[in-house]
């Protein structure tokens, strides 16, 4: 895919270039990052190198996953990234970081919002997913915030530095930002019990047709 810069209010999102190395470098020596994220602990400066000069770029390129710098305006300070991972056909996830002096502004729930409407509108995603070890809560309220519904935890549903670990796992649909669905989505038939202490099943309403949505993107 060709790369793209979205848009908010506050933020412009684009991907990673090799100027953003230093940047990059510096934000990933906080603890909580490597503590939290898949970044390498310690991280040295080949890792940034590396990321900006190869990951970001061949991730685009191949449509294995999209890293965007988020920053505040276009000639503003680096606040966050977020990247859209791609596992498999209908299988994406979001992940992200914020860099410790802007945390608390809003900046990631923002940026993470713009990236999901993206996903849905552009991408054609029916379903983003969002992984956290537990113990994250900043990741989950972030997530929580921008209209993830946290759906249970998986055991060693991630690994980390060579360990399984337990973590939450939510979505979001694009219903849930108002957007029209490339796929009709039919959910589970729901079950209540009535007055005669009877289950009675509600009959699943018949898929609406899918909708076209608009795949141009933002400026």
């Amino acid at each position: 895919m060709e790369p793209i810069t979205l848009t908010t209010d506050r933020l412009v999102l684009r991907p990673f270039v090799p100027a953003d190395e230093d940047e990059v470098y510096a934000a990933a020596q906080d603890p909580a990052i490597q503590r939290w994220t898949l970044v390498p602990s310690p991280y040295e400066r080949a890792h940034a190198h590396a990321f900006v000069n190869e990951l970001v770029p061949n991730g685009w390129r191949e449509d294995t996953g999209y890293p965007f710098a988020v920053r505040l305006g276009a000639g503003g300070p680096l606040v966050a990234a977020v990247g859209v991972h791609v596992h498999g056909a209908e299988s994406y996830e979001i992940g992200y970081w914020a860099v410790k002096e802007h945390r608390g502004q809003g900046y990631m729930t923002e940026a993470v919002t713009a990236v999901a409407r993206w996903a849905f509108t552009d991408l054609g995603v029916t379903r983003l997913e969002w992984r956290a070890e537990l113990g994250n809560e900043g990741s989950k309220a972030v997530a929580e915030k921008a209209g993830f519904q946290v759906e249970g935890v998986l055991r060693a549903g991630i690994e980390q530095r060579g360990t399984s670990r337990d973590c939450w796992v939510g979505a979001l649909l694009p219903s849930d930002l108002g957007l029209p669905s490339r796929l009709p989505y039919l959910p589970a038939v729901q079950r209540e019990d009535n007055p005669a202490g009877r289950q009675s099943v509600a009959e699943p309403r018949p898929p609406e047709p899918a909708t076209s949505i608009d795949v141009s993107g933002p400026a």
